[in-house]
């Protein structure tokens, strides 16, 4: 099950909203879709991330995957613990395995994101 407070997007990615920082990190459905993930790539702290824009990359055994943002703003924490064990993706994507925490300039791009139970629906819709 995906957790009920974060929001989804179609690119299997999450948003964790905490007042105006928002976490990003990739779903469960994301890493077991990669297979084990071996390399991950990070923009620096206090780099600026745009709406719908790349901000890194995840690799994996299978493929690379570009990750991009859901909001826009500064990015104020990078989850180093990533760079050094990129499994953490695939062992804990929603603890350990966040990516980057942004100072949102503004939160109603995550109004266009999926809850829990949409993002469920379109996984079962995906699949067909």
């Amino acid at each position: 099950m995906n957790p009920v407070e974060l929001k989804y997007n179609k690119n299997h990615e999450y948003a964790k909203v905490e007042g105006d920082i928002v976490t990003f990190g990739i779903t469960d459905h994301a890493q077991e879709s990669l297979g084990d993930v071996v390399f991950v790539e990070l923009p620096d702290e206090g780099s600026m991330v745009t709406v719908g824009e790349s901000y890194g990359t995840v690799e994996s055994v299978k493929a690379v995957s570009d990750i991009s943002a859901s909001i826009s703003g500064k990015i104020v924490e990078v989850n180093t613990l990533v760079l050094d064990a990129p499994d953490l993706l695939n062992s804990d994507p929603y603890g350990q395995g966040w990516l980057i925490k942004v100072a949102a300039d503004d939160l109603s791009p995550l109004e266009n994101m999926m809850t829990a139970a949409e993002y469920e629906t379109f996984l079962l819709e995906e699949e067909h």
